[in-house]
């Protein structure tokens, strides 16, 4: 709260909002109450939001996305589709979506439970939308390795531990790098007794959180010096369209795509994914409509959580790419 803000203001701008927000007296009763100006006492509701004194959620009403989640279940064989309402701002929209997976989890977790946890913005949210103590016994398991690029907020040792910190349990953390230098070290890696321990616990995993990024020079893995521009550009023109949280990368098809940058990362693989129950892939970004659409033709796709834009033009491109027209992916 901003320490300059006076606790006359703050009393007034606390009796303003209790009467507006819980008890409904409309802007103009309640400057006729208080000798306020109609105008003042909005613009003292709006500051309310600002200094923390009101939290504003909005909840989307099951009627407003019921159709689009159907279809989307019918035609990728979906068991749940979590569809937000869309922001302009892109880290609202990312809560927003998160926030839905957050009350997915909520409603589905019991003792004894294990998640495969991802990486990335959009899983690291899931944790800061979770409301409220849930005490369950339940472990949260890193399925991909660390990065230290990727900084505290996106990897999933962090995420492990924030999810545990929220719903109760434990967290077990994947001591191995995210990103190796080819597949071979990668498989001399799987060998090791403690990481292969680890991957073990997460392929028996109920629930698995998984973000889906998008094959852009402005990626994350581009940011965090994965692989450089010209990788990700021969990549798209090899027809590679997004990843599943780098696990694998794959085409329109949602077949493997051939590019060098394929087999490098440490964690759980398709294979792996298709044993695992509930399987969560988390999108709110715009730009990955077409990562998303390969994504789900993969078929191990679950639950998928993504914004009302995403899931009508993924619906758009699936009947373009079916019927036949060419997709431009540049």
């Amino acid at each position: 709260m901003n320490d300059r803000v006076e606790t006359a203001d703050i009393d007034l701008m606390t009796e303003i909002a209790t009467l507006y927000y819980v008890q409904g007296e409309t802007q103009e009763v309640i400057a006729n109450r208080l000798g306020l100006s109609r105008i003042r006492v909005g613009r003292l509701l709006k500051r309310a939001q600002v200094e923390g004194i009101v939290d504003v959620r909005v909840r989307q009403h099951p009627a407003v996305s019921a159709e689009i989640e159907q279809e989307l279940k019918r035609r990728f064989g979906l068991k749940r589709a979590l569809v937000a309402l869309d922001h302009a701002d892109g880290d609202a929209q990312r809560s927003a979506v998160a926030s839905l997976v957050a009350d997915h989890l909520s409603r589905t977790l019991a003792d004894g439970h294990i998640v495969a946890v991802g990486m990335g913005r959009n899983v690291g949210a899931v944790a800061d939308n979770v409301f409220g103590e849930r005490g369950l016994d339940v472990s949260f398991v890193c399925a991909i390795g660390g990065s230290l690029r990727a900084g505290e907020y996106m990897n999933p040792d962090h995420i492990c531990r924030r999810l545990a910190s929220r719903f109760g349990g434990e967290s077990e953390t994947l001591y191995a790098p995210a990103l190796v230098q080819n597949t071979d070290l990668r498989d001399v890696l799987y060998e090791n007794p403690t990481v292969r321990q680890t991957l073990d616990r997460a392929r028996r995993a109920d629930i698995a959180l998984i973000g889906v990024g998008d094959v852009s020079e402005n990626s994350n893995m581009v940011r965090m010096g994965w692989f450089t521009p010209q990788e990700i550009a021969e990549a798209r023109l090899s027809g590679t369209v997004g990843d599943m949280m780098g696990y694998d990368f794959i085409d329109i098809h949602g077949r493997p795509s051939v590019t060098p940058m394929q087999g490098r990362v440490v964690g759980l693989n398709i294979q792996d994914l298709t044993r695992i129950p509930d399987v969560v892939a988390i999108a709110s970004e715009h730009t990955k409509a077409v990562g998303i659409l390969g994504a789900l033709r993969t078929g191990v796709i679950d639950t998928l959580a993504t914004s009302a834009t995403n899931a009508h033009t993924i619906i758009r491109l699936d009947e373009a790419t079916r019927s036949g027209e060419e997709l431009p992916l540049g």
